[in-house]
């Protein structure tokens, strides 16, 4: 489901999947809660691929975002699709994130 590479102790990527809907967002949830460790500031999510998100995948999005801010890091969005930026913006979650198209 989630693809990881660390670019560093403090950084993992993920490049996340297709679809993050009420389908999967559980356990897109639990990936990233299990390929978080104690030693990572900053999450940076590849969704160049993903190209459906729904309320269920935005909570995801927003569990990940509380983990991290409690750890004083930050979660990055990299390469959105047009679906994607677009449902982000217009639910204000764009606010939330450092987005990098």
């Amino acid at each position: 489901m989630l693809m990881l590479t660390r670019t560093d102790t403090s950084t993992l990527v993920v490049t996340t999947p297709a679809e993050i809907t009420e389908v999967n967002a559980g356990a897109f949830k639990r990936h990233l809660q299990a390929a978080v460790t104690k030693e990572h500031r900053h999450v940076e999510l590849n969704m160049r691929k993903t190209h459906s998100i729904d309320s269920s995948g935005l909570g995801a999005l927003i569990f990940l975002h509380k983990l991290m801010n409690s750890r004083s890091g930050s979660v990055r969005i990299l390469h959105p699709s047009r679906d994607v930026q677009q449902v982000l913006e217009l639910t204000r979650m764009a606010e939330l994130f450092e987005i990098h198209c």
